[in-house]
């Protein structure tokens, strides 16, 4: 680009600038300037923006601006590789949530350029606020890899298609270390020097590369991949799932499957067909004609278990578990009546015998802690409370007890549950399990 070319290029996005600064709705301006911006080369855009940043521009347009350059890139996108994605459908919401972190991984790229670029250290911290805030914003992108990582992977996996996702899983956790890692580092220490401040900018200047690439890896390859291998159960599966988890961008629109929801473990013979592997992008291709594909048939539930809503366990499971539990868990009924304890072959709490089996749970203590215990279980089964938590002492031990209301999916009170743990070794030596910490 000529220098002529650059400063007319630059005075056009002042302008769309302007327009933003009256207002005008992204919409309108993605019409208004197409011909403008469509002008402009991806590589050009980096460099107008950096022009723009030295001229004080303030964050929040330039964010702005990149919201017009994601719209723009959105649609290039969808005519590209998708076709029909309705609104509010989870594909539609997780590729809007790249959008998002789209825009932030090019505001950290400008910022982190006007670093390395700056004269001096004073010049240098102006940007280094600016910088931290992005990367703490970008520390939400966890919410949409686990997303991507526990809704989409599982029913790739089941299909035998295991590379694409161990590779994704792995970059992305390698986002979320750097994100942490540099976070750390801006808040642990004071930056006294112009090379402190560009080792930063080094740092979140690789960590936007490596969010783009993510983006456009998922968009380019991952998304169009499932798209056309997913029925519309397991898309409803992951539609209702993903709604609990929550979604960086608000969900407009409102789709609706008609078809009853399928889990993972639910499809029995995951085969791709060969009209679904003609419209697999070339990169998934090329990985299952290296690999092949053998679909994951394991049945996981057996005749004898029993469905507890989050897996299925038979009896034997469910007596072995409790026992494997580091505490201990005493369950009355809504009459108060012990119905079921659990007993730790690794923690002890406090003796309990099967004859307590049916007793008032207020009979369970001495007498001079019964009208106390009987307020605890009043206040959990009237307030609507969840829990209260004690703390005690057994010998030299020191116990944490948590009084815990058990209710059903719709909030109706059914019990309560004393979870007895021992926490000796976390009160006392806290210091020493900090260094125990790993952090995951």
């Amino acid at each position: 680009m000529s220098i002529m070319d650059s400063r007319r290029k630059i005075e056009l996005v002042k302008e769309v600038l302007k327009s933003i600064h009256k207002g005008e709705d992204v919409n309108v301006l993605k019409e208004k300037f197409r011909s403008v911006l469509s002008k402009i080369s991806p590589f050009e855009i980096p460099f107008i923006e950096q022009e723009l940043v030295k001229e004080g521009i303030s964050v929040n347009d330039i964010l702005k601006l990149c919201d017009l350059h994601v719209e723009l890139f959105r649609e290039f996108l969808e005519a590209r590789e998708l076709k029909g994605v309705p609104k509010g459908h989870p594909l539609d919401l997780l590729m809007r949530e790249n959008e998002w972190i789209l825009k932030r991984a090019e505001a950290l790229s400008l910022y982190s350029n006007a670093i390395l670029n700056a004269k001096n250290l004073e010049n240098a911290l102006k940007n280094i606020e600016t910088l931290k805030k992005i990367v703490l914003d970008l520390k939400n992108i966890r919410l949409h890899y686990r997303k991507v990582q526990m809704l989409i992977f599982p029913y790739l996996e089941r299909r035998g298609i295991n590379a694409v996702p161990r590779v994704l899983w792995g970059r992305e956790d390698r986002v979320i270390v750097k994100i942490r890692e540099i976070l750390e580092f801006l808040n642990g220490r004071e930056i006294k020097s112009l090379d402190e401040a560009k080792e930063v900018a080094n740092e979140t200047l690789n960590l936007a590369r490596e969010v783009s690439e993510l983006v456009f890896r998922e968009n380019k390859i991952l998304y169009p991949a499932v798209w056309a291998l997913f029925s519309e159960g397991e898309w409803a599966t992951i539609h209702d799932v993903g709604a609990k988890m929550g979604y960086l961008v608000d969900i407009v629109g409102d789709w609706k499957p008609e078809a009853k929801p399928i889990y993972p473990y639910e499809i029995d013979e995951a085969v791709v067909t060969k009209e679904q592997m003609e419209k697999l992008p070339e990169e998934i291709r090329r990985i299952i004609a290296s690999k092949g594909l053998e679909p994951d048939r394991y049945r996981i539930r057996e005749k004898s278990d029993i469905d507890l809503n989050t897996g299925f366990l038979n009896v034997e499971e469910i007596k072995a578990l409790f026992s494997s539990l580091p505490l201990e868990i005493t369950y009355a009924n809504r009459d108060d009546r012990v119905k079921f304890f659990t007993s730790s072959r690794i923690g002890k709490g406090f003796v309990r015998t099967k004859t307590i089996i049916g007793r008032r749970v207020g009979y369970c203590h001495p007498p001079r802690l019964e009208a106390f215990v009987m307020k605890v279980v009043r206040d959990l089964k009237e307030t609507g409370r969840d829990y209260r938590v004690f703390w005690t002492k057994q010998g030299d031990r020191i116990i944490r007890v948590m009084i815990v209301a058990v209710k059903d999916e719709k909030g109706n009170y059914l019990g309560v549950a004393e979870i007895v743990e021992d926490m000796t070794d976390i009160v006392m030596n806290p210091e020493e399990i900090k260094k125990k910490i790993l952090v995951l």
